[in-house]
């Protein structure tokens, strides 16, 4: 992402020390990437144990990785990552709703003083 000419990385601020919007805080992907791998890797885990208990650690281990990372990365991830820019924006909305009304009440009662 680039703004003003620079390229920023997602928990950057630019000159005016103003995050861009749009962009998950880098606290909000870690917590979205445990919350998409965390499920993914207990089912995975369960499955595998039924499917070859016979496995060395490792080899199960190493199938789990090839399993859960692109799930993750490519279907989990992004999508969680949307539900959360869907809920920040709708956070933003009501905030600003909130900040009008206060205004416009605080306009109205000093036009009656």
């Amino acid at each position: 992402m680039e703004h003003e000419g620079k390229a920023l990385a997602a928990d950057e601020t630019d000159a005016h020390h103003h995050r861009i919007v749009g962009l998950a805080s880098v606290h909000v992907r870690a917590v979205v990437t445990w919350v998409a791998i965390f499920p993914l890797a207990a089912i995975g885990m369960t499955v595998l144990a039924a499917l070859a208990p016979r496995w060395h650690p490792v080899l199960r281990a190493f199938t789990l990785t090839l399993v859960v990372v692109p799930t993750a990365v490519y279907v989990a991830v992004p999508r969680l990552l949307l539900i959360q820019a869907r809920l920040a924006q709708a956070a933003a909305r009501t905030r600003s709703h909130r900040r009008a009304k206060r205004q416009t009440r605080v306009r109205k009662s000093c036009r009656d003083a």
